[in-house]
């Protein structure tokens, strides 16, 4: 059984996220989507409702878990017998940026592999801190993310 974590903040899930997540569940036994603790960043969404949310977006999936964890990313993997932990790409920024720490992960535990895959196009552009952006301007989220996701920041913030 090849178990996969798809590791992120997921402040807020978004349809790129679930672009990822449909082809991981695709490639993969078993898909862990691993939301993050961040001290660094002030989220939109708790984690704790980050991780229902996203729950709630993926009920069709029979080989999804979702659940939060904190500390390296690379351990939580090695904890849950994770051999690929899947990183979603939407440009060279984004493969830079996360080349750079598929190497470090490497150095860390060369046992776990990054796999990166992209977002359909019509998502690329989709950010979550773009949609946090569009959040202040109480602009519509319809196109971004899922209906519960977008409902939820509705509550929120209004």
């Amino acid at each position: 059984m090849t178990i996969a974590i798809y590791p992120g903040s997921f402040d807020p899930f978004t349809y790129g996220h679930l672009d990822i997540l449909r082809d991981s569940a695709k490639l993969f036994d078993k898909v862990i989507i691993a939301v993050g603790y961040n001290s660094e960043k002030n989220g939109l969404i708790p984690v704790e409702d980050r991780v229902q949310l996203i729950r709630d977006c993926i009920n069709v999936f029979d080989n999804v878990d979702v659940t939060s964890y904190s500390g390296l990313t690379v351990e939580f993997a090695k904890a849950n017998n994770a051999e690929v932990m899947i990183r979603g790409l939407r440009n060279t920024i984004d493969f830079e940026y996360e080349k750079n720490l598929a190497n470090i992960n490497s150095k860390l535990d060369n046992g776990i592999k990054t796999m990166f895959l992209l977002a359909n196009p019509e998502h690329s552009e989709i950010s979550s801190s773009a949609i946090r952006e569009l959040v202040k301007y109480h602009k519509d989220l319809t196109q971004f993310v899922p209906k519960n996701v977008q409902e939820y920041i509705y509550k929120i913030t209004r």
